[in-house]
């Protein structure tokens, strides 16, 4: 993932957060938190159905989605791409089996 895109592009979601819901979905969903967790359901959904059929350019598309979508609730929450980047650094080092230990999920 090319990270300047998912700059750029948090960038200009931060933006339209402030403008009208009406003129913006990226706002209406920030507004309507539970609107984009639904979205995030059913891209996730979508995203699983194209990589089952080996749908590769499904995939691709559905993948965007789901990103943009994350974007969305990042900057709900005002978390920066760093944090994100920062906690994947963090697990680089461990192994994903070992990282689920120490979390307690299997």
């Amino acid at each position: 993932m090319n990270e300047q895109i998912i700059k750029e592009l948090f960038n200009t979601l931060i933006q339209r957060k402030k403008s009208s819901e009406k003129i913006s979905y990226t706002s209406h969903l920030i507004k309507n938190p539970e609107l984009l967790a639904k979205k995030i359901g059913e891209e996730s959904s979508e995203l699983i159905i194209d990589f089952i059929k080996n749908n590769k350019e499904g995939t691709i598309k559905e993948s965007a989605d789901l990103i943009y979508h994350i974007l969305v609730i990042w900057v709900s929450l005002g978390i920066n791409p760093e944090e994100i980047w920062e906690e994947l650094s963090s697990r680089k080092l461990i192994s994903g089996i070992e990282e689920k230990k120490n979390r307690g999920v299997e």
